[in-house]
């Protein structure tokens, strides 16, 4: 089964190497990984995309908070969750498809950041499964010259947020 893990960690230098080192020595694929700064410049939030039993997972994020750096593990998959991935394609469009192409990229949620026909470039934020539907039509009525995916992104709809720190109560 496929699992999105969120990772917050301390933002220093090695870091990201054992989470990934851990994966490796293990045997374990990622599938996707993204990883930037949080609200908190010294944690960082690492989201990753592996697939295994639940047993393995469990294992995994077991092994994962036994890291230093680590400062939280959240299986999301575990629960009610969003999930967005970015895709920028970059695609020759034949002059008499153009047309075809952009209002099917219009219709699907995405945009043309360069109408070039030789480089004819849109993007597309959405889930896996519509960014892999997306990918796959758009080559069937231009060529794909190059795809360019961010990897999955996830947020809990949990009420109680992944964070290194307790909230500051609101008045």
């Amino acid at each position: 089964m496929r699992h999105i893990i969120a990772i917050l960690l301390q933002n220093e230098a090695g870091a990201l190497t054992r989470v990934a080192g851990l994966f490796s020595t293990r045997g374990y694929n990622i599938e996707s990984l993204s990883v930037a700064p949080t609200d908190d410049p010294t944690v960082s939030r690492l989201t990753l995309v592996t697939k295994g039993s639940d047993q393995v997972i469990q294992q995994i994020v077991n092994q994962l908070n036994k890291l230093i750096d680590v400062v939280n593990v959240l299986d999301m998959t575990r629960g009610e969750h969003l999930e967005r991935e970015l895709v920028l394609l970059r695609l020759k469009v034949d002059p008499a498809h153009t047309d075809a192409v952009r209002g099917h990229v219009v219709r699907s949620g995405g945009r043309v950041l360069d109408p070039a026909a030789d480089g004819f470039v849109v993007e597309l934020t959405a889930s896996e499964a519509e960014v892999n539907s997306f990918v796959a039509e758009l080559g069937r009525r231009a060529e794909l010259l190059e795809v360019v995916r961010s990897g999955a992104l996830g947020i809990s709809r949990s009420a109680r947020p992944l964070r290194a720190r307790p909230a500051p109560a609101s008045a």
